[in-house]
């Protein structure tokens, strides 16, 4: 059973940084692609950024690119989201996820979920 715990979320003001971590347990972690979803309340779960299995491919929406760094570090079996000038409109649950093919920006194409971590920007 492939398992998925965020953390590092918190209340930070608009243009600090902000760095959340997940921990991937049950399954073996540089096999899985990985992917940072989030969800501000009353908005459907949107696509944050993905990563490959090697870390050397990644992904970014639009709203974040310049600002948000996805990495991995196999070694430790967890994924990285940094934040940089983070902006109230960031403020949402984040959430990882996994699957087992390419980078993918639905949801529902991947298969593992973590529980989330809250991030609140205050302007």
């Amino acid at each position: 059973q492939v398992q998925l715990v965020e953390s590092g979320g918190g209340l930070v003001q608009a243009g600090d940084s902000l760095k959340l971590s997940c921990t991937v347990s049950g399954g073996t972690f540089s096999t899985t692609v990985m992917a940072w979803f989030r969800q501000a309340p009353g908005k459907e779960r949107e696509f944050v950024a993905g990563i490959g299995r090697s870390g050397t491919t990644t992904y970014y929406a639009d709203s974040v690119k310049g600002r948000f760094t996805i990495s991995r570090d196999n070694a430790k079996d967890t994924l990285y989201l940094q934040m940089n000038s983070l902006k109230p409109e960031d403020t949402a649950v984040y959430y990882c996820a996994a699957r087992r093919t390419l980078i993918a920006t639905r949801q529902n194409e991947y298969d593992y979920w973590g529980q989330g971590t809250q991030v609140t920007v205050s302007s």
